[in-house]
């Protein structure tokens, strides 16, 4: 593919990926609906009661800790595991006591699980073969997806001939040989080191997009949620938390788990002392001679107890005061610095010890550190930079 092609090729999908939100038309038919579902293993809850409904062509991402329930949730549509109550319906048909092997998903797993006497050709067709499919048809789709994951010139190959980015892309290839209508990806890049990871995340996002198929990725990583989700489901004890695209999850997390688990985020405990028409005046017990006006106070009341959530990107670290009065302002102690590269993080011990993080970019090669260990410093932020969370 030229250069200009691959351009155009990218533009193409970025649009189409910018104007897709079928969970916005109140007349979209989801193609995958958890209802009411809930999975018992003895007397442990894995999945709680839970209901969900997933778009055709959706990448749309399981996020949560070890234990959640994540992983049994996408079992279920696989078909490995059935729903203790409730039903799961893919393309309007009720899937419970449908075998997996029925079922028109496939489900591409971490370890890979490559045939290793086989050659990349072979592991590709096999479950072609398996389906009894034609000959020349099997070798057609073989072909296909040889080129689609970018691996003509290795069909020879074995699974040890290849490098842990190459092996997850013949996977990745022999998962959607069957074409299925789900792709179920169980922490697919885990295997990889962080470079090749965050490269192969957009690889998957450019294929999910020009085959148009419905992919569910189960993750711990938020990193990686956030970059290949069209949506993403933050669970927590069996339950969703959250369900939103990346920008909203991060920038408006709907209480203190979300926000906490999504991201770097600094936390103060605060109480609300007024609420008008342009935001809400708070103290937080980090700073309670510093009143502090936030914009967005969600359903915040005087006299409520909330917490204060803001991003590290979102302070600002001066050795001065700021000269502008509608800045949030504290004052504390350089307490540590970690330098990132393309940024630095500063931890600031306020005057009761709590400690924040800012985070500032390094956009100059630096000879000497302005801002240093045991400076006097000030942390601010505008109005805007903070969410407030009342649960």
């Amino acid at each position: 593919m030229s250069t200009g092609v691959a351009e155009k090729t990218q533009k193409t999908i970025g649009g189409i990926r910018r104007k897709f939100s079928p969970w916005t038309d109140p007349t979209a038919v989801p193609l995958i609906r958890y209802e009411n579902v809930t999975k018992r293993f003895g007397e442990f809850t894995a999945v709680d009661s839970l209901s969900l409904d997933i778009y055709e062509r959706e990448f749309f991402a399981l996020l949560g800790p070890s234990g959640c329930g994540k992983t049994t949730l996408m079992r279920m549509l696989a078909g490995f595991e059935e729903p203790t109550e409730g039903r799961i319906t893919l393309a309007g048909e009720d899937l419970v006591g449908t075998p997996p092997y029925r079922r028109p998903v496939n489900m591409m797993f971490q370890s890979y699980a490559l045939f290793p006497h086989m050659s990349v050709w072979d592991n590709i067709a096999f479950g072609l073969r398996q389906d009894r499919v034609e000959k020349g048809a099997v070798a057609a789709r073989v072909e296909e997806m040889l080129k689609l994951v970018k691996l003509e010139s290795f069909a020879k190959r074995k699974p040890h001939q290849l490098s842990g980015g190459q092996r997850q892309r013949v996977a990745l290839a022999r998962s959607l040989a069957k074409r299925p209508k789900v792709l179920l990806l169980d922490e697919p890049l885990g295997a990889l080191d962080k470079k090749l990871r965050e490269e192969t995340q957009f690889e998957l996002m450019d294929i999910q997009m020009e085959l148009g198929m419905t992919f569910l990725i189960v993750t711990h990583d938020q990193e990686e949620a956030m970059t290949v989700a069209d949506r993403i489901a933050v669970m927590n004890h069996g339950k969703l938390v959250q369900v939103a695209p990346p920008a909203e999850i991060y920038e408006q997390p709907n209480c203190r788990y979300v926000a906490d688990f999504v991201g770097d985020v600094n936390i103060l405990d605060a109480r609300v002392e007024s609420v008008d028409a342009g935001g809400l005046t708070l103290r937080a017990e980090a700073a309670p001679d510093m009143p502090m006006r936030i914009s967005q106070g969600g359903e915040a009341k005087p006299g409520d107890s909330v917490s204060l959530a803001v991003r590290p990107e979102k302070l600002r670290v001066d050795l001065e005061p700021p000269a502008d009065a509608s800045l949030n302002c504290l004052s504390g102690t350089i307490w540590d610095i970690g330098y990132l590269g393309d940024l630095s993080i500063y931890h600031v011990e306020l005057p009761n010890g709590v400690r924040v993080k800012a985070a500032k970019p390094n956009l100059t090669r630096m000879v000497e550190r302005p801002i240093t260990w045991d400076d006097k410093v000030y942390v601010s932020f505008t109005p805007d930079a903070g969410v407030v969370l009342t649960r």
